[in-house]
């Protein structure tokens, strides 16, 4: 499988990453931590991808460091909670 693969799906994961943007800023206003996490994560690796795609350096490395704070957030509550 190659990185090109899902460059078919792009719209689709660009509306999904929307839904899941909307649906982590639901979780933050309502002060679902983890949930707003769990959303965001793939939100990051959505828009990373996509910045792949086109080449677009400051998209994909503002996301892959998004996403890392995220794994570190979603580790620490798994191993703290």
């Amino acid at each position: 499988m190659k990185l090109m693969d899902f460059a078919v799906f792009e719209q689709h994961l660009k509306w999904t990453a929307v839904a899941l943007g909307i649906g982590s800023t639901i979780c933050v206003v309502q002060g679902w931590q983890l949930w707003a996490m769990l959303l965001s994560l793939p939100f990051c690796l959505i828009w990373m991808y996509c910045g792949w795609l086109h080449g677009e350096r400051q998209l994909k490395y503002i996301n892959l460091l998004f996403a890392l704070l995220y794994v570190y957030g979603l580790g620490r509550y798994a191993f703290v909670t």
